[in-house]
């Protein structure tokens, strides 16, 4: 939440350059305040899993938000019940007229696919492009982000001689940066992947800015320059045990997967798993949270469109 002080006070120049989100008395009597809308376009089959995951990180501020669930409607999920999905979930074609402050575009278990042979990649691309002209931020995370990587700048997937398996440390390049302000210098992120982005096909679009990466896990946090797509390489959101079922799961398959990485205490199953990356999650979500309560329009239908 922003902080009222006089616009005299020498501290407000100085964090105003920080983009610490401080406002004057004047704006401060005058400030519309309303729900923010976000909606969670939740691509994964473990649906109940990730939504709570995801609303868990919502619901970490003291911003008032109204949720929306969304699927595909050229999809059918076989693994969470069809009830739930009727009883929560709506399509595009729903809200298709519709305004939101924020979107949430998550992972998917599609990374051998092309794009174009995702069975849903169509109505994916619809749903990308509207985010341009109805959603004022919206969040790619893991696949999601390679999905729209794809879709709005042409940039590539490539996979990974073996699957990135993990918690791994990861370093900021933009201190200034709204979405991780309050970071420490090192801070950790789970991942879990067979694909990767190259940072230097990111490079090579000057509308995008790589806020954080990993020396192991390459480009991490993506922003357009006008800071209203973001993209996340990497799982935040994950819980404490989210890894440890997913390894079990693989070795009861008789798969080949190594112990993930710096997530068991010593990388020995048996110690135990050593949490490291929930206060930086929960900071990263409630520092989108708040830029977007900041500096979306109360009126979301004079939102304006991107390029």
């Amino acid at each position: 939440m922003p902080i009222l002080i006089p616009k005299n006070l020498p501290a407000y120049s100085i964090l105003k350059k920080e983009n610490v989100f401080v406002m004057n008395e004047n704006r401060g009597q005058t400030q519309d305040i309303r729900p923010l809308r976000v909606a969670i376009v939740n691509l994964m089959p473990t649906k109940k899993v990730t939504e709570t995951q995801l609303i868990r990180m919502l619901a970490n501020t003291p911003l008032q938000v109204q949720l929306f669930l969304l699927r595909m409607d050229t999809h059918v999920s076989k693994n969470t019940d069809q009830s739930h999905m009727e009883t929560f979930y709506t399509t595009y074609d729903e809200i298709k007229s519709q305004k939101f402050d924020g979107m949430i575009i998550t992972g998917a278990p599609v990374e051998f696919l092309n794009f174009d042979d995702v069975d849903y990649w169509d109505e994916l691309s619809v749903l990308m492009d509207y985010t341009k002209k109805n959603v004022f931020s919206t969040l790619h995370v893991c696949w999601g982000a390679q999905a729209g990587l794809y879709h709005h700048y042409g940039i590539r997937k490539y996979e990974l001689p073996e699957k990135l398996f993990g918690v791994f440390p990861h370093r900021i390049n933009d201190r200034t940066s709204e979405f991780t302000r309050g970071f420490d210098d090192v801070f950790y992120v789970p991942h879990s992947r067979h694909t990767q982005i190259r940072k230097e096909d990111i490079l090579n679009q000057p509308d995008l800015e790589i806020l954080a990466e990993s020396e192991e896990a390459g480009p991490h946090i993506i922003c357009s320059k006008n800071k209203r797509m973001l993209f996340i390489q990497g799982h935040m959101e994950y819980d404490r045990d989210t890894l440890r079922l997913e390894y079990e799961r693989d070795l009861s398959r008789g798969l080949p997967i190594k112990v993930p990485a710096n997530y068991f205490k010593n990388d020995d199953p048996g110690q135990g798993i050593q949490i490291r990356w929930t206060g930086h999650a929960n900071l990263f979500f409630a520092n989108w949270l708040n830029y977007v309560y900041q500096e979306t329009l109360y009126d979301l239908e004079q939102l304006p469109q991107m390029e």
